[in-house]
């Protein structure tokens, strides 16, 4: 074509042609990289999502793993320092007091027998004289209704 040509129908046509299918690839391509790119966001999406429990696990059993350590430090400590009682000091003290206590604890238990014999006697009176004023209560207040 000359230089100072101008466009013909012919040649726009060809022209037209010539960029839809260029449109037509660059759309194709386009749309293959897109969807190249959101697979590729899904994969990543997964060993992120991996990662964060994975590292959310490892987290957990690190700070199990701390504070077990700070306890078995600070009961290390209270025991050289003897400022306060462990537990083991406690259950020792726990021991020793239910040694000591034992026979006054034995003779309060023998010793409960021959009082609640007596004991139960007087409830017993005491519960009859309850009943028996209920009794006359209730027959008062029906006397009392019915007379009305």
């Amino acid at each position: 074509m000359p230089a100072t040509a101008e466009w013909s129908i012919e040649t726009y046509a060809i022209y037209n042609e010539a960029m839809r299918k260029a449109d037509k690839e660059f759309q194709e391509e386009r749309d293959r990289r897109y969807t190249e790119v959101n697979v590729e966001k899904e994969k990543a999406l997964k060993i992120k999502e991996t990662a964060d429990l994975t590292a959310l696990e490892l987290a957990r059993e690190s700070q199990v793993y701390k504070d077990e350590r700070n306890d078995a430090m600070r009961e290390q400590n209270l025991k050289e320092t003897g400022i306060y009682a462990t537990r083991d000091d406690l259950a020792e003290v726990v021991k020793g007091m239910e040694k000591s206590l034992k026979p006054l604890v034995d003779y309060i238990s023998g010793q409960q027998g021959t009082v609640k014999g007596s004991q139960l006697t007087v409830k017993s009176i005491y519960a009859a004289i309850g009943g028996t004023a209920a009794i006359v209560g209730i027959i008062v207040v029906l006397v009392n209704m019915f007379m009305k």
